[in-house]
């Protein structure tokens, strides 16, 4: 892992830590061992402050950002949250919009429009004529 820096947390796609690196699981650090680490963390997630410290613990979670002034107040190593939560329908968006696309290509990094485009000429999508039929809104259903 290149161009780290000191208290970064990155994602990593295995279960194993790698060289250098340390798991955000809370664990406990030896101060002596990692002096730099201490200095920016202090005791903010745990450890006694004379011998140990602790590493964030975001297992089941997600980092964000400190906010202390917006609305709601979020503090560094802070915890909040909770692992799992039930939505009800009144607490999710409408999700209703249409798809622009084009069958010219992909050459420009901001588009007019922001259509979906392809990259080789051809078409981001297939339409075969006389083969499309209106779907029956019978065959959506909210789950969970």
């Amino acid at each position: 892992m290149s161009d780290q820096f000191v208290a970064e947390i990155r994602i990593f796609p295995f279960n194993f830590p790698p060289t250098g690196w340390a798991f955000c699981d809370g664990q406990l650090m030896p101060i002596s061992q990692n002096t730099a680490l201490f200095a920016l963390l202090g005791t903010m997630y745990g450890g006694d402050g004379k011998s140990t410290f602790a590493l964030p613990d975001l297992q089941g979670s997600a980092p964000m950002h400190p906010n202390p002034w917006g609305y709601p107040e979020h503090f560094q190593g802070e915890m909040g949250g909770s692992e799992t939560v039930t939505l009800l329908e009144s607490e999710i968006p409408a999700h209703n919009h249409g798809l622009k696309a084009t069958s010219a290509p992909a050459n420009s990094r901001n588009p007019n429009g922001q259509l979906l485009a392809t990259d080789r000429g051809g078409a981001a999508y297939q339409t075969i004529p006389g083969a499309t039929t209106a779907m029956s809104m019978n065959e959506l259903a909210l789950a969970g």
